[in-house]
C-alpha cells in the first residue's frame, strides 16, 4: 500500500469526509487529488472504505482507520519531541478582541516560565473554537461557553459579561427601552449567526419583554459588528468587556435586564505543561478584571 494513500485516508476518516479534510489538512492539495488517491487506494485494496454521501466509514474502513490512526495521531508529537519542542508549543483560539486586547500580556508572563515557547494562535468564534478542540488543532480555547458542551470538552468559567446594543450617535436613541415600546422592531440587528450563545441570550431576553427583533446581518466577530455599525446598517448586539470603549462615533446602551454570558476557557485530555501555565495566568487576569471599577460599571 502507497503510504501517502494512507495519510490521505487517515485525514478523510478523522474529519468525516474528503472535503474537511482538504480543509484541516497540513499542505494544501486539491480534493479532486484526495478523491482520485482514495479510489486507487480502494482499488489496491479490493474494497470500498466509506460511503460518501452521507459519510459513513464502512467496516473495512473502520478496521483500516483503527490500525494506523495511532500512528499519525502522534507522528506530530513525536517529531515535536525529537526536535524538542513538545513542551514549549502553545496552540490559542480566541475571538479577535482577547488575541487584540488581552492574550499579548498574558503570554509575557507565560514566558517567565516559558521563555522559549512557540505560538499557534487561531482567531475564532464558538463554533469554529470547538471544531478546532474537537480535531486536536488547538490546545486551549477563550470563548463564550454554552450551557451544554460538547462530549470530552472541559471548561473552566472566567468572566460573566453583558449584553449590549451599539447604535451610531447620529441616531436618537438614547435607551434600548426605547425600542420594547415596538411589538416588532424594524431596524436592522447586526449580531453573531442564530445559534450563537450571544444570540441565543439576546433572544431570550427579547422574549421576556414580548418583543420581535431577528438578525438582519450576521457575523462572527464584535470587530465587524462596530465596523457595521459605524457604517449605518443597523444597531449592533455585542458584549461588554472590562473597560469597552466604542469606536469614535459609536455609543453603547446597557441592558441590564437581559440574560449575561459566560466567557471561559475550553480544552479537551490532559493540558500540556505550557498550556495549564496558560490557564492559571488567564483565571488570574479574569480574577483582576472583576474586581476592576471598569467592569464593576459595565456589569451594572
Amino acid at each position: 500500500m502507497n503510504i501517502h494513500h494512507l495519510e490521505l485516508f487517515y485525514y478523510v476518516a478523522r474529519h468525516g469526509g474528503i472535503v474537511p479534510a482538504v480543509r484541516n489538512m497540513p499542505y494544501g492539495i486539491q480534493q479532486p487529488a484526495v478523491s482520485g488517491q482514495i479510489a486507487r487506494l480502494e482499488e489496491t485494496l479490493g474494497t470500498k472504505l466509506f460511503n460518501r454521501r452521507p459519510f459513513a466509514l464502512l467496516p473495512a474502513g473502520k478496521e483500516l482507520f483503527e490500525f494506523i490512526r495511532p500512528f499519525f495521531d502522534e507522528i506530530d508529537r513525536v517529531g515535536e519531541a525529537i526536535r524538542g519542542g513538545s513542551a514549549h508549543h502553545l496552540r490559542v483560539a480566541a475571538p479577535a478582541i482577547v488575541l487584540h486586547d488581552y492574550l499579548p500580556k498574558i503570554f509575557r508572563r507565560v514566558r517567565k516560565h516559558f521563555p522559549f515557547f512557540r505560538l499557534s494562535l487561531h482567531e475564532a468564534a464558538r463554533s469554529e473554537a470547538e471544531r478546532l478542540l474537537q480535531a486536536g488543532e488547538i490546545d486551549i480555547a477563550i470563548t463564550v461557553l454554552e450551557r451544554k458542551k460538547a462530549n470530552a470538552v472541559r471548561s473552566c468559567a472566567l468572566l460573566e459579561l453583558p449584553l449590549i446594543l451599539l447604535v451610531k450617535n447620529t441616531q436618537r436613541l438614547t435607551r434600548a427601552e426605547e425600542l420594547w415600546c415596538h411589538d416588532k422592531i424594524e431596524e436592522t440587528l447586526i449580531t453573531f449567526r442564530r445559534g450563537d450563545p450571544v444570540s441565543i441570550h439576546f433572544q431570550e431576553g427579547l422574549q421576556q419583554l414580548d418583543v420581535e427583533w431577528f438578525p438582519g446581518i450576521e457575523v462572527n466577530s464584535t470587530r465587524l459588528i462596530e465596523c457595521y455599525v459605524g457604517h449605518g446598517y443597523g444597531i449592533g448586539l455585542s458584549i461588554g468587556t472590562p473597560g469597552f470603549k466604542p469606536s469614535k462615533g459609536i455609543r453603547a446602551l446597557k441592558l441590564p435586564t437581559f440574560p449575561k454570558v459566560m466567557i471561559g476557557a475550553a480544552w479537551t485530555g490532559k493540558l500540556s505543561p505550557i498550556a495549564q501555565q496558560f490557564l492559571e495566568e488567564v483565571e488570574r487576569e479574569a480574577a483582576s478584571l472583576r474586581k476592576s471599577p471598569s467592569a464593576r460599571r459595565m456589569a451594572i
